[in-house]
């Protein structure tokens, strides 16, 4: 038996119409936490759950794009092996990354989803017609998303997301079937 993914409607009715997802990396994409090898190397942990939602996302038409105030070549490396073509990195200031890359999609903000965990995110999630954070968000985040995840960033929480974005394109089941046979 497969389960079925179960949404809120105005959930699905405020999902339906994105075409592009913003996330943070930090906090989102990550644990949060900054790793440093001994020679000074940055290290980061990816959740393969989120890699796969990000994939999964591209197959059914739906943008990732990242949006981060750091940068490493294990970020850069990551986000090419997952395929992310839209990413603006080592910036504070959000928001106008993020318009930038509805420019240049052709995209408006009534068709973006954003995904943050700390105050740099708040403009990006404020502007968007889903805002979304990981269950370990700041306090002023998760006030004004639209969608907490039960997942923490780093352990899922994008993933759980990109499942909620292919359950409202109406996408889900037939992405999932070839998995099934």
């Amino acid at each position: 038996m497969i389960p079925v993914l179960q949404f809120e409607p105005e959930l699905l009715l405020r999902a339906q119409e994105v075409r592009v997802a913003f996330f943070d990396v930090d906090g989102v994409l990550t644990d949060g936490g900054i790793y440093f090898s001994e020679s000074g190397e940055t290290l980061k942990r990816f959740n393969t759950l989120d890699g796969h939602g990000l994939k999964l996302l591209q197959k059914a038409g739906i943008t990732p794009a990242v949006i981060t105030g750091r940068d490493s070549a294990p970020l850069r490396l990551r986000l090419r092996a997952l395929g992310v073509e839209h990413a603006v990195f080592g910036t504070e200031d959000k928001r106008p990354a993020a318009e930038q890359i509805l420019t240049t999609l052709g995209l408006q903000w009534s068709q973006a989803a954003a995904m943050g965990d700390d105050w740099p995110d708040l403009p990006m999630m404020r502007r968007s017609a889903l805002a979304c954070a990981p269950a370990n968000a700041q306090q002023e985040v998760l006030a004004v998303a639209h969608y907490i995840t039960a997942a923490r960033g780093g352990e899922g929480a994008v993933r759980q997301l990109c499942d909620l974005l292919l359950v409202a394109s109406g996408q889900y089941a037939t992405l999932l079937a070839p998995y099934c046979t």
